[in-house]
């Protein structure tokens, strides 16, 4: 599954071009999650990341392709938690390397599935609130939270052990931006292009179009290497 390639090199060269720090991923590090959602009141708020109307966009995409490098790790562009003072612009950019996904089908399923994990690991006084619609994450940073020392790297952690505990993930990274840099408006034009492609994807399992001149989703197969062999594909089965 290379669908998404192109966002995942076109990411990391962006990330590339930035002064930041990288961390490895140790599970022994993670941040502590908990059982269940919890509400951090703005009283009991250090701070918010992408809070106070500044930009904010998150994405993850997944590739099969061992070419493209990638491996488990965290990266920071910006302050860290335990610098940040007041609300700033954030980024949650996961990339993902997984093992075969299967059929059109699977693969699908399993895009799903990796994007909604997020929403699985609730982190203790983190309380992370995310739009679809507009490709939007903000996070709420609890005051205690400052106090015992989280840190991306340990954010990271968790995120990084959530996924891998799917098995379908064989190495995962996650890149934080505190910064308001330019390709901001890029990455929610990405974001969007995910959600584009996985459209596409299920359009093709669905068999809802095989019409390519009639079908909404014509740019993005013309653009997007790999989609239009599986259209063809489901088309002659």
């Amino acid at each position: 599954m290379e669908l998404f390639d192109s966002i995942i090199k076109n990411t990391l060269e962006t990330v590339s071009k930035y002064e930041s720090k990288s961390y490895s991923y140790s599970e022994d590090k993670s941040w502590e999650t908990v059982g269940r959602n919890q509400l951090i009141l703005a009283k009991e708020s250090a701070y918010e990341l992408g809070g106070s109307f500044l930009p904010s966009v998150s994405y993850s995409c997944v590739t099969t392709s061992e070419s493209l490098g990638l491996q488990d790790g965290i990266t920071v562009i910006g302050k860290d938690l335990q610098e940040i003072k007041e609300d700033v612009p954030f980024a949650r950019l996961v990339l993902l390397e997984t093992y075969d996904l299967g059929d059109e089908q699977e693969s699908y399923d399993k895009i799903k599935k990796l994007e909604l994990m997020k929403y699985d690991s609730i982190l203790l006084d983190y309380m992370m609130r995310a739009s679809t619609l507009d490709k939007r994450e903000q996070v709420r940073v609890g005051k205690t939270a400052v106090k015992n020392g989280v840190s991306f790297e340990k954010i990271g952690s968790a995120y990084i052990k959530m996924y891998k505990s799917s098995n379908l993930v064989k190495n995962a990274h996650i890149i934080f931006i505190t910064e308001k840099i330019h390709e901001f408006k890029t990455f929610v034009l990405e974001a969007q292009k995910i959600k584009d492609i996985t459209n596409a994807l299920n359009t093709l399992v669905g068999g809802l179009s095989m019409d390519c001149h009639s079908c909404g989703l014509k740019s993005i197969c013309d653009e997007v290497e790999g989609l239009k062999e599986l259209h063809f594909k489901s088309k002659n089965n």
